[in-house]
């Protein structure tokens, strides 16, 4: 365990030279997409080999990009919300920490006629929120009272790393199957839970290895499919909130899996069609329901989570090579919302409601070798209503825009 956790960290430093990616509240707490491409075309990425995002997109699509690296980074703004009936009235507070950079980084190479390898660096996350302490005597808004839930800011930040080497093998012409290891860091803090046994004992860490799966496969030169799956990942424990996450502080990531068709319409337009379902009922500690088992008391086994549902997400995306230097993107991205009505009370502290995207892109050629992306997307504000134990409704909304630079080689 010591020698996986020093080669994790190594690797997190080496790959970003910078502090873990914040948190990022979409598709559940997955991101809409991965890499600029993708963002550009509302996540779309299974059946494209456009960039070096194998290894997060589908590990098989390494085959076909070539040998570049792509590095970039993106601002994140989320705007989250809570309001909440107290004896004092009802109240909406805002979270603070509203603007993030995000970086990421892909590589490929060929390594023989039919061998490929890459690298990608990437990250999730969606607990992430900072409410203000509002109450008199500094307690925070959720208290019914100055002193039932616990006193200064409340909020939590979930971080997760993943560094995902991938290979790839062309088994037929047009036909590809790939793996990647994934070698995951996460890290969690939470504040301002006094009342639950946690009097904020700072940031806590954990390790795990997952894999993921993918196939890509043309069929003539029109269609392209793709297929990615990634099993849960089984995460070391956060000793410091075993009394907070269910199964004495387990927090796995679910099992996700995505299926992907893109068709190229005519040489300058292509379309893609993206599913993906993220199970997050998989993991106690996010999918147990909050009130229904409050009572077996927080970190046991059967203890509250969050009470998410698992997530289905379509995603559209079109991509128009307006001339040799610019191409064209735009997509929709339609996920189910994880949270239901008796556990938005809980979700104050993680509420990734958002339900759809909708993004723009481009890329301008600096060479043949060169290229500059650029992505924008807007998360339209949805919002949750809860009456159990007081009326509290939670809302999001967020923008983000990013620039990435890559290189063929």
């Amino acid at each position: 365990m010591n020698v996986r956790m020093h080669v994790l960290r190594g690797a997190t430093l080496l790959a970003l030279g910078t502090a873990l990616p914040p948190a990022q509240a979409t598709n559940g707490y997955f991101p809409h997409g991965f890499g600029l491409k993708a963002k550009g075309m509302g996540g779309t990425a299974v059946a494209q080999s456009h960039d070096a995002f194998g290894g997060v997109n589908n590990p098989a699509s390494v085959s076909y990009a070539g040998n570049r690296w792509d590095l970039g980074a993106e601002v994140f703004m989320p705007r989250r919300s809570a309001t909440v009936s107290t004896p004092m009235g009802a109240m909406e507070v805002k979270s603070g920490k509203d603007s993030f950079l995000i970086p990421e980084l892909g590589f490929t190479t060929r390594l023989s006629g039919k061998l490929s390898a890459g690298l990608t660096v990437y990250g999730n996350g969606g607990m992430n929120t900072e409410y203000p302490a509002v109450f008199p005597g500094n307690s925070n808004f959720m208290c019914s009272s100055p002193t039932s839930c616990g006193t200064g800011k409340l909020g939590v930040d979930l971080m997760q790393l993943i560094v995902a080497p991938t290979v790839s093998y062309e088994v037929a012409p047009g036909h590809a199957l790939g793996v990647s290891p994934l070698l995951v860091y996460q890290r969690f803090k939470a504040q301002g839970l006094q009342a639950f046994g946690i009097n904020n004992p700072g940031t806590d860490d954990s390790t795990g290895v997952g894999l993921r799966l993918g196939y890509m496969g043309k069929l003539g030169d029109a269609v392209t499919i793709g297929a990615s799956y990634s099993p849960k990942i089984a995460m070391g424990r956060f000793k410091k909130y075993e009394r907070l996450f269910a199964e004495r502080g387990d927090f796995d990531i679910p099992e996700n899996y995505a299926l992907g068709v893109a068709f190229q319409v005519s040489p300058a337009v292509q379309v893609a069609l993206d599913y993906s379902r993220i199970n997050y009922s998989g993991v106690k500690a996010i999918g147990n329901a909050s009130l229904a088992n409050f009572g077996n008391g927080f970190g046991a086994s059967n203890g509250p989570g969050f009470g998410w549902r698992d997530v289905e997400v379509v995603k559209l995306g079109v991509q128009w090579q307006l001339n040799p230097q610019w191409t064209l993107r735009a997509g929709y991205n339609q996920g189910t919302n994880p949270v239901t009505s008796p556990d938005v009370f809980l979700n104050t502290l993680a509420p990734g409601v958002i339900k759809s995207h909708i993004t723009l892109g481009a890329t301008y050629s600096l060479s043949d070798k060169d290229e500059l992306t650029f992505a924008a997307w807007h998360g339209r504000k949805n919002t949750v209503s809860g009456s159990a134990p007081a009326p509290t409704s939670i809302g999001m909304s967020q923008n983000g825009f990013g620039l990435q630079y890559s290189r063929r080689y």
